[in-house]
């Protein structure tokens, strides 16, 4: 009897996306040499209104390589990512992560576990000022390739390539490197998500065009000016102070609002009144007119009606003009004593025979109900400096440059208004992000999540942190949010995850004759007793799993002893995995009880194929919910 198995890979996005158009545009469905394919031009002519005669002139961002980059995107990936327990803070409790890795892959592989679950991306990707090194994407298998998977040499010296101002394409490979991964991180964020990303003028442009074309021009939300510095000799024409940050919306009809603090200066100007009587004696508030010069009749005509003053007059604004409410929510505003009438001797009010009126009607603004509803945010951000972030780091005796301060990330996480998100950043450096989120948490009460991803890109060995036995960026950013968990914890007390799980991305966690069976032959077939490497672990092999399976890392993971043999219980009963042998009825029967919704084994587990039949005709009988795999 057949068990479906496990992919153990990313999806294929090419074949993914296939099946939607075919889905779309069946008739657009062709042969080709290679099999089943898309008749472009038909498809084009099924996009446009008119006719479509071949080839035309169209508005959008080219470069060389950029056909590579979109493949490179759509390309799967047999990688894994394997837990390192020793490195983790509170492995099988806490849900937040940081990963190893190139994010590229890292982000491909994330793509079934996270899709639609993050809130907010926030990156300070390299700026390309020619000093910038670049991710190096190639995934064509190679002798090179080779020597790194055994060990023979450390790929994390290859994966990074200088890119002077000199290089013929200078623009052109930091294009490359960035398409990819913002594509795959589009598909990650919910329809109510957010991604930010911190830039300097060298590809501001650039990065606004395919953030267009990836994130659609119409979820352009902003750019954000943010003031890095003040002053400065550096520069040839002007120093340099200001930074950006672009900021689009997975679908801006689904993004609520931002909502920043009240500003303390604005409070102390505007909110001097406070109510005498009624229920809320002692409360702030500031005046508005009724009737503003600039509120048109057209805009609202159900907006222009008369008003009884105390001594019976009845008011009503210039002609053409209308009041700010409708009247039902002016009456229901007096209702609740939100309106204040006021004698002046330049009303700009009329009564009924048309002579100037000596009342002028307010409504009041609470500043309680305001502080709750919070203000927009400007879009120039003239504090956090990047300053900050090396007093922040010197506190906790991290050595690192160049490093975004905390209050950045903490306000960007703020003005989202939303305390349960999980937050990404796939350019993680020194791990300002997790830090930042670790102390908003402690101050708010929140339960947001990060996932940290960062290639461990060597330090250089002349370096204070290469001195301070810090050997890449991720030993730099693992031991931060160490040090910044335990300095919160210590000042606050609050009672918020604290910890990380890490992951390391690697070659995948099955032998090569997993993934192409027909490659081998008769003489091969000692290969097919156990598909799974020799180094690779029970917590290796649950991470693919996982990943396959499309749950998040973040889960929390129990071990069980289920007759004899180990058993990881993730998510309660989402999932049970026994990676032991000698699986056989016995050990079926006691699995049933707890009717796990899915449950997966070793295909080399079994005590024998009659055992394996048998196995799964009692889950069917037993637990006839639960869903059976092999790897």
């Amino acid at each position: 009897m057949d068990t479906e198995k496990l992919d153990m890979q990313s999806p294929d996005l090419v074949n993914e996306n296939f099946e939607k158009l075919a889905a779309l545009f069946p008739n657009c469905v062709t042969e080709g040499a290679e099999g089943k394919a898309i008749d472009f031009d038909l498809l084009k002519q099924e996009l446009s209104h008119a006719v479509v005669e071949g080839n035309k002139e169209r508005y959008r961002i080219e470069w060389p390589g950029k056909r590579e980059a979109i493949v490179t995107a759509n390309l799967p990936t047999t990688k894994t990512l394997r837990p390192v327990r020793e490195d983790s803070v509170d492995f099988d409790n806490t849900e937040n992560l940081y990963i190893e890795g190139d994010n590229l892959e890292v982000l491909k592989l994330l793509q079934e576990s996270y899709l639609g679950k993050i809130k907010m991306i926030y990156i300070d990707p390299p700026y390309n000022t020619g000093k910038d090194f670049v991710y190096k994407d190639n995934f064509s298998k190679d002798a090179q390739e080779e020597l790194i998977e055994s060990g023979q040499k450390d790929e994390y010296n290859q994966r990074l390539i200088a890119n002077p101002e000199t290089a013929g394409r200078y623009h052109s490979d930091w294009l490359s490197m960035m398409y990819p991964r913002l594509k795959l991180s589009r598909t990650l964020l919910g329809d109510n998500g957010v991604i930010f990303i911190s830039i300097g003028n060298e590809e501001l442009q650039n990065l606004k065009s395919i953030c267009d074309e990836i994130y659609g021009e119409t979820n352009f939300i902003t750019i954000l000016g943010r003031l890095a510095k003040k002053g400065g000799a550096s520069g040839r024409f002007f120093s340099p102070n200001v930074e950006f940050l672009l900021v689009y919306a997975k679908k801006i009809d689904a993004l609520n609002p931002f909502k920043d603090e009240m500003d303390e200066k604005l409070i102390k100007k505007v909110y001097t009144n406070v109510q005498k009587d009624g229920e809320r004696k002692g409360e702030y508030y500031r005046t508005m007119g009724l009737y503003q010069s600039s509120l048109t009749l057209e805009r609202s005509r159900n907006a222009r009606y008369f008003i009884e003053c105390p001594d019976g007059d009845k008011v009503i604004p210039p002609e053409g003009k209308r009041w700010r409410v409708v009247e039902e929510s002016f009456i229901k505003m007096l209702d609740e004593g939100n309106i204040e009438f006021k004698e002046t001797n330049s009303s700009p009010l009329f009564d009924e025979n048309g002579n100037q009126s000596k009342w002028n009607i307010y409504t009041k603004i609470w500043l309680k109900d305001r502080e709750e509803e919070g203000m927009l945010p400007n879009d120039f951000i003239d504090k956090y400096e990047n300053r900050l972030s090396s007093k922040e780091l010197q506190k906790l005796g991290i050595p690192f440059d160049f490093a975004k301060p905390t209050a950045l990330i903490k306000y960007l996480a703020k003005i989202i208004d939303d305390k349960n998100s999980i937050v990404l950043d796939f350019f993680a450096g020194s791990s300002t992000t997790a830090d930042a989120l670790i102390q908003l948490n402690s101050e708010d009460e929140g339960e947001r999540r990060f996932i940290q991803v960062q290639l461990p890109e060597l330090t250089g060995e002349k370096s204070e942190a290469y001195r301070a036995g810090y050997k890449n960026i991720c030993e730099i950013g693992k031991e931060r949010i160490r040090r910044a968990a335990k300095k919160i914890k210590e000042e606050t007390n609050a009672d918020i995850d604290y910890g990380f799980r890490v992951y390391r991305l690697d070659s995948s966690n099955m032998q090569d004759v997993y993934y192409k069976p027909q490659d081998y032959d008769q003489n091969n077939l000692e290969l097919f007793a156990d598909n799974v490497k020799p180094d690779r672990t029970a917590d290796d092999l649950l991470a693919q799993v996982m990943l396959d399976w499309g749950l998040p890392l973040s889960l929390k993971i129990e071990q069980l002893d289920v007759s004899g043999k180990k058993v990881f219980k993730v998510a309660e009963n989402s999932l049970y995995a026994c990676f032991d042998s000698g699986i056989d009825e016995d050990f079926a029967k006691a699995i049933a009880k707890d009717e796990p919704l899915r449950i997966v084994f070793k295909d080399s587990g079994f005590k024998n194929d009659t055992a394996k039949t048998n196995v799964k005709q009692l889950l069917k009988q037993l637990s006839p919910e639960t869903e059976m795999k092999v790897i």
